[in-house]
């Protein structure tokens, strides 16, 4: 994973056992970055995410999809 991808979400996104049992989150809430990638996989857009979230940002939506394009690219080097 590059350390530019982990600044596009390094701040945004945290991982705790204290919170979810260390399910990756939007930090400060407790809404998953899996169920946000969800939404959006859904094909509900940014705007429909913040309407129903009103407390994330489009930065943190963001985050989310950065975070998981890292996770992706990430785990094909892996193999």
């Amino acid at each position: 994973m590059e350390k530019n991808q982990i600044k596009k979400y390094g701040d945004r996104i945290v991982s705790d056992q204290a919170i979810m049992h260390g399910t990756p989150v939007v930090k400060g809430t407790r809404v998953p970055v899996a169920a946000v990638l969800g939404y959006l996989a859904g094909g509900e857009t940014v705007d429909d995410i913040l309407r129903h979230h009103p407390h994330l940002a489009a930065e943190d939506v963001l985050a989310c999809l950065a975070f998981a394009a890292a996770l992706a690219d990430y785990e094909v080097y892996a193999l």
